[in-house]
């Protein structure tokens, strides 16, 4: 394994922040309307000048205002969804840990409901109520998870999928109550949903809340390495596996309210792209949480653009991009773990 370097760190998040970038122009360019590159390239370069007067109505609107917008949505919600995949995994050092599969995006959507619901007038009592349904919700699969004083994988698992499932039915009870139009647009948010823009007044919370819940879980990258071998081999070698534990559970949990919040649920990200990290840039959590970060943004706007583009004019759920991709390889990893 080569040594980590500050260099190999910049060097790997450049090149994917490349790919994101061509990834971007991609899903700029593709749609119901398609915008050829050239005159992308060209309207692109005249917005970052100051021209973006000279741009026509309706190049603006599709692209700037339809497309970028969702785009820009997108890379948030994959680097929180991801990230906070690859934290759960290190912490309760189970391969299929995922924000989807234990049951904390349902937990974030039912307490963004329900916050909702109690203050529609309050555009920020969403985030906070999915955060607090995230919290709770990883709080009882762990302490489902735990026998004898230990983390059972199958028991945590099985903890998780079942707190999914209880969640969810409550969460579809209540919809019931919804009118029929309203219903529609409930459903289609539950299978995750980037066309509608977050809130101007939530703007900045949202992107402070990213950067923060992320720099927050990489300080404790070091810590992670060590608290994968176990708990008490990690306390052995110094770490303070509780304080670590805290610092993941809530940063992870507010990564995942941000993005539910936002974007409904959107599945099986947090535990495809930290594999696919792994196998490319090694299991080492200082390059592994930066570069899942990235990983998550590329994956979420290509799942967007295919969402956009597969059945065209008609959009299809984003979350069911990325569940058709992210469902086999969950079984895979499944497979593996039962031999």
């Amino acid at each position: 394994m080569r040594p980590l370097t500050v260099q190999r760190v910049l060097w790997t998040c450049g090149g994917l922040a490349v790919v994101l970038m061509a990834c971007v122009l991609l899903s700029l360019k593709l749609g119901a309307v398609p915008i050829s590159i050239t005159d992308l390239v060209v309207n692109l370069g005249r917005l970052a000048i100051g021209q973006s007067d000279q741009l026509p109505t309706e190049y603006r609107l599709i692209v700037f205002d339809l497309r970028l917008p969702r785009i820009l949505l997108g890379i948030l919600v994959g680097a929180a969804l991801s990230v906070s995949g690859a934290s759960f995994q290190a912490t309760l050092r189970n391969r299929l840990a995922d924000p989807y599969i234990l049951g904390v995006s349902s937990g974030a959507a039912l307490g963004a409901i329900l916050a909702l619901g109690v203050a529609p007038q309050f555009a920020f009592i969403t985030p906070i109520g999915a955060f607090l349904g995230a919290v709770a919700t990883i709080a009882a699969v762990y302490f489902l998870g735990r026998r004898e004083g230990e983390l059972d994988s199958a028991t945590l698992l099985l903890g998780g999928v079942i707190s999914a499932s209880f969640l969810t039915a409550i969460i579809m009870f209540l919809m019931t109550t919804l009118a029929g139009r309203d219903l529609r647009g409930a459903v289609f948010w539950m299978m995750g949903d980037l066309s509608t823009p977050v809130p101007a007044s939530l703007r900045w919370i949202f992107i402070v809340g990213l950067f923060a819940g992320i720099g927050a879980i990489y300080t404790t990258a070091a810590d992670l390495n060590l608290l994968l071998t176990g708990e008490r081999e990690a306390i052995h070698l110094g770490v303070e596996v509780t304080r670590v534990k805290m610092v993941v559970y809530i940063s992870a949990s507010l990564l995942t309210a941000l993005a539910v919040s936002a974007s409904g649920q959107i599945g099986y990200v947090g535990l495809l792209v930290p594999h696919a990290v792994r196998r490319v840039f090694g299991s080492d959590y200082r390059i592994l949480i930066p570069a899942s970060a990235f990983g998550g943004a590329i994956a979420i706007v290509l799942a967007d653009t295919l969402a956009r583009t597969v059945a065209a004019p008609t959009e299809l759920p984003v979350g069911a991009m990325t569940a058709m991709a992210g469902a086999p390889v969950f079984i895979y990893l499944l497979r593996r773990g039962m031999r």
